[in-house]
Parts: structure tokens; sequence; C-alpha cells
């Protein structure tokens, strides 16, 4: 066997390797002794020589390496195969009759870093985020057909990552016939149209699952206020859970209609609902106070760590005008899918917001990402979505 490049750490950087992390970021490096290229196989070695992992190296990227192995074992079609079908063996028991629409790997979460796979029924959609990826694109086509044999598998690599990995967006189908412009899928007793081909993520937020179920469980009875809804997950579900009366605002015409289209689809049209074209900041302000249930599920307002004052007073301002109009017992799903915004920070900034409505309020819990989107303990990056769970008193 050819033996592959070498990365030889500086002294004393090899202990988040010796406790799992999976990245080596280019600071840490020493040497690096061969001539890789973007996607090639390199080992790690600490200053002392001590082997430490294998995986994908990109001599253009921050992070140098990603640790695919512990081991100096081959990285084969089988071992690929392998950690594939055991991340979906880990989600089958979990998923069979709640849902057909949910992620099949989760990059580093699933010992697979830079790949993501989700499924919408009888459609796969790929994303390869890393050149080491990239450069096993047709096996991984060829195996998830092999494993799962969908309909078609379509690419959906249009995210920064690969901007930094220096590889262009990429899209397209791969496998079988064309897919439909809308997919239906099944969650807990409702359905969506789904568009892999434009729509958010892969097409669905599909990290939202369980809080969406739980919106469902506390509903009954309630006025809902849904802000940055998309297409209205979060409302249909309140709408199954009998709410009493929906308002759904969005700044997209788009995801607007389709949650029109997802109220007729589950034959929620009789309840009293509201949808609203807008800024959530600008739309809050105008309205008036006397909602039992509020959910704030915004995009990300830290991109990257210098964004961080400007999001916290962002998320301020949210979370105050959503204190601002709930009812007394009115409760407040309240999210951040800002990986830089940590839980204690969201926390005294939720709470700050709190003190500045005047209203007493108590925290019942923490949310965060579904079952499906696990996260590798070593890999604290891999955690991203954060919500809070409020009652005003």
């Amino acid at each position: 066997m050819a033996a592959f490049p070498r990365i030889v750490l500086k002294k004393g950087k090899e202990k988040p390797l010796l406790r799992g992390h999976p990245w080596v970021f280019s600071g840490a490096v020493a040497r690096l002794e061969g001539d890789p290229q973007p996607g090639d196989t390199a080992d790690l070695y600490a200053s002392n020589g001590q082997f430490l992992g294998r995986g994908h190296v990109n001599p253009n990227s921050q992070i140098l390496l990603r640790i695919l192995t512990h081991e100096k074992e081959l990285l084969t079609a089988d071992f690929l195969r392998e950690r594939i079908v055991k991340a979906h063996l880990r989600r089958e028991p979990r998923l069979i009759g709640e849902t057909n629409a949910y992620r099949v790997v989760n990059s580093e979460g699933d010992l697979l870093p830079g790949l993501i796979v989700d499924r919408y029924g009888e459609v796969l959609v790929l994303q390869c985020l890393t050149a080491g990826m990239e450069r096993w694109k047709g096996l991984l086509v060829d195996l998830l057909v092999q494993e799962f044999k969908p309909q078609s598998v379509y690419e959906r690599s249009d995210t920064p990552t690969r901007k930094e990995e220096g590889l262009p967006e990429a899209m397209g189908l791969h496998y079988g016939r064309g897919i439909p412009e809308l997919i239906e899928i099944a969650e807990s007793g409702c359905r969506f149209n789904v568009n892999p081909k434009s729509g958010q993520k892969t097409g669905f937020y599909l990290d939202q699952r369980e809080n969406r179920l739980l919106v469902q469980g506390w509903a009954q009875g309630r006025d809902v206020l849904d802000c940055c809804c998309y297409t209205g997950g979060f409302s249909i579900h309140a709408g199954r859970g009998r709410a009493t009366t929906l308002t759904l605002v969005d700044t997209s015409k788009e995801a607007l209609a389709r949650a029109g289209e997802h109220l007729s689809l589950n034959g929620l049209d009789p309840l009293p609902h509201l949808l609203i074209r807008g800024d959530a900041f600008e739309v809050m302000r105008g309205l008036e106070s006397g909602y039992d249930l509020i959910i704030l599920d915004p995009p990300p307002f830290a991109k990257k760590k210098s964004d961080l004052p400007t999001a916290s007073r962002g998320y301020k301002d949210l979370n105050l005008q959503a204190f601002r109009l709930l009812r007394r017992g009115g409760l407040l799903l309240t999210f951040s899918c800002s990986h830089h915004m940590g839980w204690d920070l969201f926390q005294k900034v939720v709470f700050s917001a709190a003190v500045d409505s005047g209203q007493g309020v108590q925290l019942l819990g923490r949310r965060g990402q579904a079952i499906d989107h696990p996260i590798h303990l070593c890999h604290p990056e891999g955690e991203y979505l954060r919500g809070l769970i409020c009652r005003v008193l």
C-alpha cells in the first residue's frame, strides 16, 4: 500500500484530536509531507510520531483535514457503505410510521464529515460539502442507489461551505427520472409539499420536526402567532392540534403561498387564519397583544462570530415584541439557528428581552435539533439549533 501524505501537528496540538474532534486546522500543523491535492486521503500524526487518524485533506481550506477514522484502514467503498448503513439503521426504529422525510446522514454526527443525505419519500437529496466528499460523489450515488433503491438521487450542494473548500455550487439529478416540482411528505399526521430543487436547506426544515410536534400538543384553544413561518410547518401542526386562530408571518410571497396550500392540503381552511407578508420586526410592532402561543424561528443572524453583537440586538428585539404580544400564561418557543450564538448568550438575550418587556417569565425548557440530526459529543460545532420554551406569568 502506497504511503499517504502525512500531516504532523505542532507540539501540544494533538489534545482535541485525542478526545475525538474530527477537524485539524491549518494553524495547528507543523508540517505537511507530500503534495496532497484537495480531496486526497492523508494521515495525521502528533509531534511525537503517534498516529492520530486518517481522512480527507484540503490544503486550500482553513480546516486542513477532516478525520474519517482513527485506524489505519483503507477508505474503500465498503468502508463508506458501512457508515451509511449504520447511520440509517440508527434512525429507522424511531421514524418508521412517523414520517417519510428525514435526514439519513448528518455529516460529522454520523462520522462522515462533509456528507448530508436527506430523504423525501422516494427521493434522496445529497449534499457534498467538502473536497473529499466531492471526490467520492459518483461512489456515493452508486451506494445510495444500491442500499435505498430510491426513484431519484438529486444534488443540492449549494451551501457556503463549498466556497470555503474551493468548490463551485453543484445542483442536479444524478440518478432516476426527473423529480417532480413538489414532493408530498407526511409528518406525524400532517402533509406538506416539498421542493428539493429550490426550497430552504434541502427542501424543508427537517431539524424542527420534533419541535413542530411539541407545538401540536400545546395548541388546543390557543391563538397562535408563527413568525418567520416559511411554508407553515409549525402552523399546520398547531392547526391539527386544534388551535383557535393562526397568524403566519414571512417575508417570502412564495413561502406564504405554499403555507396557504398546506392549510388546504390538511383540511384547515375553515380555521380562522391570517397570512401576513412582511418583515417580522415590522409586523410584530404593528400587532395587538392577545396571543397564547408564539413561535419565533428566524434565519441565522450571526453567520460569523463578528456578527454576534448585531445578532444579539436582533434576537432581543424579536423576543421583546413576542413577550409584549403574549397574554398571561402564554407560551413562547423561540429559536436561534446561528451556530456562533451559544446557549448562554442566547438565554441572556431572551431573558434581557423579558426584563425589558416588564413581564414575569419562566423558562420551561430547552429544545434542539431532531433526533435524525445527531451531534457527535466531540464535535460541538455540530450543534446549531437552540430553542427556549418560555411562559409569561
